[in-house]
């Protein structure tokens, strides 16, 4: 497969599709968990600061990560910061 490793579905996760709004046959489970939710308000996507202090940060509305080309979104987005004085 090419670009193998940019992709991976797990179709026998409890919880696939964990997200709405990306079509099944093209989710991409590589980032289950998003490398940019430490950048807070900085990582681009789409959430929410949810809980009584409103510093859970709820990226259930995000597909970034899970769409065609969220690998490169997120590579492209750490190259930057890694560059960064």
């Amino acid at each position: 497969m090419k670009n193998s490793y940019k992709f991976f579905r797990n179709t026998e996760c409890i919880y696939f599709p964990c997200h709405q709004g990306v079509d099944a046959e093209k989710f991409n489970c590589l980032f289950c968990y998003c490398p940019l939710y430490f950048l807070g308000d900085q990582c681009g996507g789409h959430f929410e600061y949810v809980g009584k202090t409103k510093k859970i940060k709820n990226c259930a509305n995000c597909p970034i990560p899970h769409e065609v080309n969220g690998y490169n979104t997120i590579i492209t987005k750490l190259k930057t910061l890694i560059h960064q004085d």
